[in-house]
């Protein structure tokens, strides 16, 4: 069975031959980490963190486990990488939504729609409950998920509320503050129900609903036209 430790001596000789020959040094391949993160994923929604095993990650993604060592250390160390993957492309789709061209009610309503819809899926929700259930023996991975990275839903919206406040088209004192309760009113009633169980899927119009409510109150609040 090939160990973290053997491995990580198995990517040093590697590097070294590549460096000289000029190809890809050993775990630097895109290709083939994008490959082991979509077996990964597929594993862990099938069983949850602890049932999960390398080998079974191993077998899903069609690598030896000695090209799984070479980029990821362990298991936590790939579903952190996993989870860093998903959100990213959340946010990215989040952050298309908000089209400074469009009216405000529009951009606001269809970043509503795509973050609730995003972070209401299956994916997301069973990673949630993954590291709520393993927080207290490995606190560093809930750090890691619920900490707030350099851009996040929450810093999207906020630095597009920003620029509308710029513009003179809202008017907020704390877009911090306003940014996160747009998201609340967006959730409201739907995300805790599907991260504890009480719903296995959202329906879209329910969603619909609930953002465009969400963009009511909102702008009745913070819209120029409202003072």
């Amino acid at each position: 069975m090939t160990s973290a430790k053997s491995a990580r001596q198995e990517k040093s000789l590697q590097d070294q031959e590549q460096q000289s020959s000029g190809r890809r040094a050993a775990g630097e391949d895109p290709v083939k980490r994008e490959q082991i993160l979509d077996g990964a994923k597929r594993v862990f929604m099938r069983s949850n963190f602890d049932a999960a095993s390398m080998n079974d990650i191993t077998r899903e993604a069609g690598v030896s486990k000695g090209t799984l060592y070479v980029y990821f250390e362990n298991k936590e160390d790939l579903f952190e990488a996993l989870i860093a993957r998903e959100r990213s492309r959340i946010v990215s789709s989040a952050k298309q939504s908000l089209n400074d061209d469009a009216p405000i009610e529009e951009a606001l309503h269809d970043f509503g729609v795509t973050l609730v819809t995003s972070i209401t899926s299956d994916y997301t929700i069973r990673a949630m409950r993954t590291v709520l259930g393993v927080i207290d023996r490995m606190p560093r991975l809930a750090q890691r998920f619920f900490t707030a990275t350099p851009e996040n839903g929450y810093t999207v919206l906020k630095a597009y509320l920003d620029r509308q406040v710029q513009t003179g088209a809202l008017l907020i004192d704390d877009t911090e503050l306003a940014a996160k309760q747009f998201i609340e009113l967006s959730n409201a009633g739907i995300f805790k129900g599907r991260l504890f169980g009480m719903c296995d899927t959202v329906p879209a119009d329910r969603i619909e609903k609930n953002v465009a409510s969400a963009v009511r109150i909102f702008l009745a609040a913070y819209a120029r036209r409202a003072r």
